[in-house]
């Protein structure tokens, strides 16, 4: 009996967190999003407020529209934030796939006895603070900083280049940041890949590249699509490296969002622009979980 409770509740558990920690919270960004705007405390109306009983509740759903919505539906600004955090986290992903790729596939076939060592410095910038790391490239790539001088040095430029404040420094913030994100994953899936199956392809005549590309590649598809997901879900929604290293032509819908929240105080649009934004994210897993169902129903 009391194996049965137990079973139960470790089964109860996840839900309850998720129901506590996530739904409850994106229902109350739910319910911001469908309230107005107002000079107040705080800065939405309606508020509900259970002591006044059912005529309460119902001016209280009265009060809500999907005006906050409509405002987004119609400004071009939001739509550009939008497409432009799709587009950066887009190819910022497929960078670090093409780098980090190579980079896991070198970990997977080192000594065993290497590869701990190997993966400890592939991490080891996570034991920096992640704002001291992007205020480090803004020193790096300002006017005189270290890559200027050091291109200079070696007479690839006559003059000091303007990398700040440009899409190449964003892009260059994001996939060193994110790189560990990309490897890890990569690493875990083609660290199980069993030599065998290249032995076999080769003794069957197939040249390196091709095993590469039919065996290698194919059986790390997982590794690759967990890597995809864990690097394109939080760039999209990045605020930090666009906002330090990037210019006003980058803005992201992570610098609209708090623009909305801190600086315009419409919290009901900064709501309907996180909803959004939560629809956008969540479409590719649930594609991605589709695709593994159908896979595993087909096995």
């Amino acid at each position: 009996m009391q194996k049965g409770w137990l079973s139960r509740i470790s089964i109860l558990a996840p839900y309850a967190w998720l129901a506590a920690f996530f739904l409850a919270p994106f229902l109350i960004v739910v319910k911001i999003s469908l309230s107005q705007s107002a000079i107040a405390q705080p800065p939405y109306l309606p508020v509900f407020d259970p002591r006044a009983g059912w005529d309460g509740l119902r001016d209280f759903l009265g009060g809500l529209s999907p005006d906050s919505y409509a405002s987004i539906a119609a400004d071009p600004l939001y739509l550009w934030s939008y497409l432009k955090s799709l587009m950066i986290a887009g190819v910022s992903t497929a960078l670090l796939l093409l780098i980090g790729y190579p980079v896991a596939y070198a970990l997977a076939r080192a000594p065993r006895r290497l590869q701990g060592v190997l993966v400890l410095l592939v991490v080891l910038p996570f034991w920096t603070s992640f704002l001291i790391r992007v205020y480090a490239w803004m020193n790096i790539l300002q006017h005189d900083g270290l890559l200027n001088q050091a291109l200079i040095a070696l007479r690839l430029i006559d003059q000091p280049v303007s990398w700040l404040a440009t899409d190449y420094a964003v892009y260059l913030g994001i996939v060193y940041s994110y790189f560990p994100f990309m490897v890890l994953p990569l690493y875990a899936a083609l660290e199980r890949l069993d030599p065998s199956l290249l032995e076999a392809a080769a003794d069957l005549g197939c040249p390196p590249w091709r095993a590469f590309f039919t065996v290698t590649v194919p059986l790390s598809l997982p590794g690759i699509v967990a890597g995809a997901l864990l690097c394109f879900i939080p760039i999209t929604g990045e605020f930090v490296i666009p906002d330090l290293l990037g210019s006003s032509t980058t803005s992201m819908i992570g610098q609209t969002l708090w623009l909305e929240f801190f600086g315009n105080r419409d919290w009901p649009v900064a709501s309907a622009l996180a909803v959004v934004l939560l629809a956008l994210l969540v479409t590719p897993i649930v594609m991605v979980r589709q695709r593994e169902a159908r896979q595993l129903e087909q096995a």
